[in-house]
């Protein structure tokens, strides 16, 4: 039988949540979603996703896609399934976006880029509004330090030096920046990273170091060396997990066939 396959832009609050993979201990994201899906459809489709987040860690623009079988979905309007999905799901998840997607369609292997957001709240006092999604920094921070750390990692480099270790043997660490921003508005100070692929913790470990730049214990010009030396141990700490956002995820829009004349 023919099937619909469906692409889903997921939004969540990931404080309460083990990340967004299915775990065999805590909640993922992901299973939460697929409960909502067995709701509404009796083959209980399977979400693949563009990325995965860790425990702790938020989301704007996860994508997703699953596949129905044609004669499961009854609904005469996709906006119908996005108000379905989100009468299932918890308050700090929800579907933002639901279209039909091509049948050759993979949120993974077809994404071409990302970008995160990470939330720094810079002063002396927490933010209590803010407390599941910044990361209080006290002490008073040097951000045009921070700012020309940041334009350091922009460029193709091996990025070994800012991931974090798995327990395995890291083949290619190569990644492509295209974007590192550091943004300040009041006390609350805004990292927009973007690139063509993240490793492990890479972005929290980026985030960290630009930190400790702007708090004197590293120095702007020793980004170049770090990266240079492909060691975890030479960068700066991990931000905590619970100031990042996945913003965006980014495919290359279809090309258009020139018409004859």
């Amino acid at each position: 039988m023919s099937a619909i396959k469906f692409k889903l832009t997921i939004a969540y609050d990931g404080t309460g949540y083990v990340g967004w993979q299915v775990q065999k201990s805590g909640k993922g994201v992901q299973e939460i979603v697929e409960a909502a899906l067995a709701r509404l459809f009796p083959s209980r489709p399977q979400l693949l996703s563009s990325s995965r987040t860790d425990t702790g860690v938020h989301a704007m623009g996860m994508v997703a896609h699953f596949e129905v079988l044609r004669a499961e979905y009854k609904m005469p309007a996709n906006r119908l399934l996005l108000l379905a999905l989100n009468a299932w799901l918890p308050h700090d998840i929800r579907v933002m976006h639901v279209a039909r997607s091509k049948p050759d369609f993979h949120a993974r292997y077809d994404a071409s880029g990302k970008q995160y957001r990470y939330l720094v709240w810079n002063h002396p006092s927490a933010n209590p509004i803010l407390r599941t999604q910044s990361w209080h920094v006290p002490r008073a921070l040097d951000v045009a330090a921070m700012r020309k750390a940041a334009q350091l990692f922009v460029g193709k480099h091996d990025f070994r030096s800012l991931a974090a270790n798995r327990g395995d043997v890291l083949k290619d660490a190569v990644r492509t920046l295209t974007r590192c921003d550091v943004r300040r508005s009041g006390s609350q100070i805004t990292f927009i990273i973007e690139g063509d692929g993240f490793l492990y913790k890479m972005c929290r470990g980026i985030v960290g170091t630009v930190v400790q730049v702007g708090q004197g214990k590293i120095a702007a010009a020793d980004i170049k060396r770090i990266l240079a030396h492909r060691d975890r141990r030479v960068a700066g700490m991990t931000a905590p997990a619970h100031g990042l956002v996945l913003w965006k995820v980014y495919y290359p829009k279809p090309s258009r066939r020139k018409e004859k004349r």
